[in-house]
């Protein structure tokens, strides 16, 4: 072959419009580092304006892309090997983090207004953008070098984000015990996929869940460590039991509208991980992590909610204390049917229900954050306490958090918390995991208790000498309006979500 024919053998088209989600939001997170050096102070504030722009566009993007899958960088001696992979799985994870960060860019526009000396406006947009776009191509990675990077990309800017609050001790501790615990995930990833890079040769997944059923005896003892080592990194993304411990302290610690996102994008990110490399590389090891995942999902649930109901009321940021464990909770309903997928004959649909229930969950949490951030310009220590006769002065806002954590509870009025809890809870019933079903009945239980009383709470007399509600900003107004319209909307017709993300109930 001649040297211009084999140049032309290895040299492809990027299809664009596939990673156009992504690229938007890298673009535009360079354009805003840049556009900072020339802004002057007043004028900073178009540097949010931006940022919502691009993560708008980003999610327009998708539209173009439910016609059928698409993929690109594959390989030119096997086309059907790929390296991104725009499915309906990606734009439903995409559709997750890229909503999510939006409207933590509209709780971001307010906060940066409120503490200006204190959070440095383009360093805030560049990272949260550069953050958005690695979560945004990380459900579209399908080999682990790319899901590795993609999760750092992801991670890397959200720990700076955490400790960006100049003179904050609490943020700076927050994004410590953030950064170690998260180096700690990928160093412990990277040693599982060297060891499966080494007995398989590949890093492709599909080729991955070949190659490492052919593992020689000798090397086997390997294969088995690479895998556990694999899974555990990405356990510890997803903030499950016993890698929970950074949760609670970071949240709190954090600016209110980064806990937001990483309570949503950042559980995204790690559970799209988690269920890439346990369906797609590592299916023929579904003995060994199906049980594991049960245990985890087990453990999870009840840990989060346990927590979540110590919390004390008058305690200074209990509000986002409370939220982080429940956080934490609402991930052992999300491990559910991923265990499911390793026991049912149909582990699209198992997780599917995963799905459902990460949209359901990013509307009703953002939604509630919202509010609290509504409330905390008021009254800036967050405590649950402070949300007490909050339907006196805030009518709308109290109804609104109402719904949504009645959602996250899954109670009527918020069918779409009820539905997403209902598929959750079959997919464990249909993998025949009897014990797990029942131990999440349970932890439903337990969830009602806080949810409720922080409901009751709203509509109670208002204690003497509360401060007067200071009005709500533009950015803040439409964060609530759009998450109040989608849990309404959800809850009127929750068979969307369930149709968009494959999940049938009957």
């Amino acid at each position: 072959m001649s040297a211009p024919a084999a140049a032309e053998s290895v040299v492809q088209s990027v299809d664009w419009l596939a990673v156009a989600p992504p690229t938007l939001t890298a673009v535009a997170a360079l354009a805003v580092l840049v556009a900072d050096l020339f802004l002057p102070g007043p004028r900073k504030a178009l540097l949010g304006w931006i940022s919502v722009a691009a993560l708008a566009a980003g999610l327009l993007a998708l539209l173009p892309l439910l016609d059928g899958d698409r993929s690109t960088f594959c390989l030119t001696t096997d086309p059907g090997v790929c390296s991104y992979v725009a499915d309906r799985f990606t734009l439903v994870v995409q559709l997750v983090v890229l909503g999510g960060a939006l409207l933590a860019a509209l709780l971001s526009m307010t906060a940066l207004k409120d503490e200006a000396r204190r959070l440095p406006a383009g360093e805030y947009w560049f990272l949260l953008l550069g953050s958005a776009a690695g979560a945004a191509l990380l459900p579209a990675s399908r080999d682990l070098a790319t899901l590795i990077v993609a999760l750092e990309v992801a991670s890397l800017p959200a720990f700076a984000l955490v400790g960006l609050r100049h003179g904050d001790r609490r943020s700076s501790e927050a994004a410590l015990k953030f950064f170690l615990s998260s180096v700690t995930a990928t160093a412990v990833s990277l040693l599982g996929v060297s060891f499966v890079y080494a007995v398989t040769g590949s890093m492709h997944l599909t080729v991955v869940a070949e190659e490492i059923q052919r593992v020689d005896g000798q090397f086997s003892a390997l294969a088995r460590a690479g895998v556990v080592l694999t899974l555990v990194g990405f356990a510890f993304k997803t903030a499950a039991v016993p890698f929970h411990f950074w949760v609670p302290d970071t949240y709190a610690g954090a600016p209110l509208p980064v806990a937001a996102y990483l309570s949503v994008t950042g559980k995204a990110v790690g559970f799209t991980g988690l269920i890439l490399v346990t369906v797609l590389a590592f299916p023929s090891y579904a003995p060994v992590w199906g049980p594991v995942m049960a245990v985890l999902a087990a453990l999870t649930m009840t840990v989060g909610n346990v927590g979540a109901l110590r919390q004390r009321p008058g305690r200074d940021r209990s509000a986002v204390r409370l939220l982080a464990w429940s956080s934490v909770g609402q991930a052992g309903y999300l491990l559910v049917p991923v265990a499911a997928a390793a026991y049912g004959d149909d582990a699209a649909r198992a997780i599917g229900s995963t799905l459902a229930y990460a949209l359901m969950y990013a509307a009703v949490n953002l939604g509630a954050f919202t509010v609290v951030a509504l409330v905390d310009r008021s009254r800036p220590a967050g405590r649950v306490e402070d949300h007490r006769g909050l339907y006196a002065s805030r009518p709308v806002a109290a109804l609104l958090l109402a719904f949504f954590l009645l959602s996250l509870a899954g109670l009527p009025p918020g069918i779409v918390g009820l539905f997403a809890k209902v598929t959750v809870f079959a997919s464990a019933v249909e993998a025949g995991m009897g014990w797990l079903a029942v131990v999440m009945a349970v932890n439903v239980v337990i969830a009602l208790v806080y949810y409720l009383r922080w409901t009751a709470l709203l509509f109670r007399a208002a204690p003497e000498g509360a401060p007067a509600a200071r009005r709500a900003t533009a950015p803040l107004t439409a964060a609530l309006a759009v998450t109040g319209l989608l849990a309404v909307v959800l809850s009127g017709a929750p068979q969307l979500i369930l149709r968009f993300t494959g999940v049938t109930l009957f």
